[in-house]
């Protein structure tokens, strides 16, 4: 065998086993989806409480098993579900192997679920009020409440007025009668200098 023979196959081998192997891993595959749709369509889709859109709506999932399923639309009663999503004969250990990694095609695993959605009935205030009051009851935090009946307003009684009460008559002024001995004297004058004190600018 030549150099340049040898060279060749030895870059050939590696090349041709490196193919061989992505060929064998991107040859089996195994693609999961559910499409969950309603009746009426255009309910909001929650799985395992995660908001994927309104229906019909697809997804790809990974595990199987049982799913929780909820749907939301105005005028319907909410519907909740636990819908399985059991395993295929091919997706069962050890064919898991064979089916993910050798099989040189796709399988695709499709998953439907059709649900039908009630419209939301009408509830009676009287019926609203007797859940509630159950509500309270069975939680034990409050005594049930009973309606009391509102008295009339009672008239506020005002006292009569008080009858008014007479003065006194005005006293006259109390005159007494000089001391003796003082009955001939004058009050002195309201500017002249007081008796016995001598005027202080004359000398």
């Amino acid at each position: 065998m030549s150099r340049a023979s040898f060279a060749v196959s030895s870059f050939v081998r590696p090349a041709a086993l490196l193919t061989a192997c992505a060929v064998v891993v991107a040859a089996g595959c195994v693609q999961r989806r559910m499409t969950i749709r309603s009746n009426p369509p255009g309910a909001l889709v929650y799985v395992d409480d995660y908001q994927l859109g309104t229906t019909p709506v697809s997804h790809d999932f990974v595990y199987y098993g049982t799913r929780k399923i909820r749907l939301v639309k105005d005028g319907y009663e909410t519907l909740t579900v636990r819908q399985p999503f059991p395993v295929p004969w091919y997706e069962i250990f050890p064919l898991d192997f064979v089916t993910e990694n050798l099989i040189p095609w796709e399988i695709r695993d499709e998953r439907v679920v059709d649900l039908a959605m009630q419209p939301a009935a009408s509830t009676p205030p009287e019926l609203v009020v007797s859940r509630a009051e159950q509500v309270r009851l069975a939680a034990g935090s409050l005594p049930p409440a009973v309606a009391q009946p509102v008295p009339p307003p009672q008239p506020i009684a005002v006292p009569p007025p008080a009858p008014a009460v007479p003065l006194p008559p005005p006293q006259q002024p109390l005159v007494l009668p000089p001391p003796q001995g003082f009955e001939g004297l004058q009050p002195p004058r309201q500017n002249a200098p007081a008796q016995g004190i001598p005027s202080l600018g004359m000398p």
